[in-house]
C-alpha cells in the first residue's frame, strides 16, 4: 500500500500493484478486457502477461486488440464473477491464443457505475485451481484497485484541463488588461493615479479615460456585475461599446443612456447581467466636473481648504443593461486645488472580514480624512487599511480606484 500510493502515473500503479499482486496470489496468466463505448459481442483486450511490449490502454487505444465473441465476449458482458474450473476452448474462439493450455479460469467484473465495462481473467493451468473462499476476497480487492486506478486517471484528466483552463484564463487575463488604459493621460490642471486588482485571473472592472474636445477629459469607472471570465467579456464589450461611440463622449448622460440601450438590447438580457458605471467629463480651464451615474458607488471627495471628506450628490439612475431606455441625469462640481476625487468600485467597500463585515464607505472615508494631499500616499494608506480589515480573508471581488487630484 505504501509503494502504491507513491504512484502518480495510472500505467505505472498498474504495474506495481500487478507485481505486488503475484507474490500473494501466483496465476499462471492475467488479462484484463474492456467492453467500454463497445456493443456485444465486442470486447477489447487492454492487457496481457504475454505481451512483450506494454500497451497503455488510455493513451495508445488503437494499439489494443479488438475481438469478436467467443468465451470472453461471454464472461465480458455476464456482469457477474464467473468461475470454472474445467476450462475447454474450441480452436476457433477467437482468444485461443491466449486460453489454449489452460484449465482454471477466474472472471472478475470491474463494476463503474454498476456495470462492469472492465474485467480481469486469471488463468491456471491446473483444473480447479481457484478455491471458492478466496474468490470474494480477490474480487472485492481487484475492484477497489480499479477504483483507485480510475481515481488517478481522472485526476490526470483534470490537471490536463486545469492546465488547458489556466492558459485560456491568463490569456483572457491579458487581453483584459489590454483593454485597461496602457499609460495614464496627462490631464492639465490634474495629477491621475489608479490602482486594479482583479479577484481571479480576469474581472469586471473597468476604468478609462477620453480625451475630448476643447481640452476637455471624459473620466470612466464601471463594475461588471459578477467576476472571472464572464465578467472580463461584459467588461470588453463595454469597452468597445465606450470607444465606438458616435461622436465625442459629451455630455455624461448621455453616453451612459447610449451604453444602457445598447446592454440592454444586444446583451445584459441574455445572460442576466449588468454594469454599474459612473462617467465624468473634466474642464481643466475651470476645474468643473460635470458627472452622472448609472448605479455606482458615489466617488468620495476630500477638500483640500476644508479637510472635509464627503460624496458627490447622488445622482443618476438604474444600472446600465437592466432595462432599456433608463435615464441618467447629470450634476456638476468644482474642484478646488488640491481637492481629490476618489473614483472606486465595490470590490473596496465590499471587501469583508473574518467576522463577517464590510469594509464600507464610512471606514473609506475615515482613512481618507488622515491622509495628506498626495495621490499615492492616499492610494497606498486606503489599499493597507483594506488588507487589515479582511485580515486574511482573500478578495471576492475586483478591486479597482482611480484618485484625481486638482493641481
Amino acid at each position: 500500500m505504501r509503494t502504491i500510493s507513491q504512484q502518480t502515473d495510472p500505467q505505472e500503479l498498474v504495474r506495481t500493484y500487478g507485481e505486488k499482486m503475484r507474490q500473494l496470489i501466483p496465476i499462471d496468466r492475467r488479462m484484463s478486457l474492456s467492453r467500454r463505448d463497445l456493443q456485444t459481442p465486442f470486447y477489447r483486450i487492454t492487457r496481457s502477461t504475454t505481451w512483450e511490449t506494454e500497451i497503455d490502454p488510455w493513451a495508445q487505444k488503437d494499439k489494443l486488440p479488438l475481438l469478436e465473441g467467443g468465451i470472453l465476449a461471454e464472461l465480458c458482458y455476464a456482469n457477474q464473477t464467473t468461475v470454472i474450473d474445467d476450462l475447454q476452448v474450441s480452436k476457433d474462439d477467437p482468444a485461443f491464443e491466449y486460453l489454449d493450455g489452460f484449465r482454471s479460469l477466474l472472471a472478475i467484473p470491474m463494476y463503474d457505475n454498476g456495470e462492469s465495462l472492465n474485467a480481469v481473467i486469471l488463468l491456471q493451468r491446473q483444473p480447479a485451481a481457484f478455491e471458492r473462499d478466496q474468490v470474494p476476497d480477490i474480487v472485492w480487492r481487484s475492484n477497489l484497485f480499479g477504483r483507485a486506478t480510475g481515481t488517478l486517471v481522472l485526476k490526470a484528466k483534470l490537471e490536463t484541463a486545469l492546465k488547458e483552463l489556466d492558459r485560456e484564463l491568463e490569456t483572457v487575463a491579458r487581453l483584459q488588461r489590454c483593454l485597461l488604459p496602457e499609460h495614464l493621460p496627462k490631464v492639465d490642471r490634474m495629477e491621475v493615479t489608479a490602482y486594479y486588482q482583479p479577484a481571479s485571473n480576469a474581472g469586471g472592472d473597468y476604468y478609462d479615460f477620453f480625451e475630448l474636445p476643447d481640452g476637455q477629459w471624459g473620466l470612466f469607472i464601471g463594475d461588471v456585475s459578477g467576476h472571472g471570465t464572464p465578467a472580463a467579456v461584459m467588461m470588453a464589450v463595454t469597452h468597445c461599446m465606450a470607444h465606438t461611440h458616435p461622436g465625442p463622449t459629451v455630455p455624461p448622460g448621455a453616453v451612459l443612456k447610449y451604453l444602457n440601450d445598447h446592454l440592454a438590447n444586444s446583451y445584459t438580457g441574455r445572460i442576466e447581467a449588468f454594469v454599474t458605471a459612473f462617467y465624468g467629463v473634466y474642464d481643466p480651464k475651470n476645474r468643473k466636473l460635470v458627472y452622472a451615474c448609472a448605479g455606482h458607488n458615489p466617488p468620495r471627495l476630500k477638500r483640500c481648504a476644508a479637510g472635509s471628506v464627503f460624496a458627490l450628490d447622488k445622482v443618476g439612475g438604474l444600472p446600465l443593461g437592466v432595462m432599456e431606455g433608463a435615464e441618467y441625469p447629470e450634476a456638476s462640481i468644482y474642484l478646488d486645488f488640491d481637492d481629490q476625487l476618489i473614483l472606486y468600485t465595490d470590490g473596496i467597500t465590499e471587501t469583508h472580514n473574518p467576522a463577517g463585515e464590510q469594509f464600507g464607505e464610512h471606514r473609506i472615508d475615515e482613512v481618507l480624512a488622515k491622509c495628506g494631499m498626495d495621490p499615492k500616499e492616499l492610494s497606498e494608506k486606503l489599499l493597507s487599511a483594506v488588507d487589515q480589515f479582511a485580515d486574511g480573508v482573500a478578495p471576492h471581488d475586483d478591486r479597482t480606484m482611480v484618485i484625481l487630484r486638482a493641481t
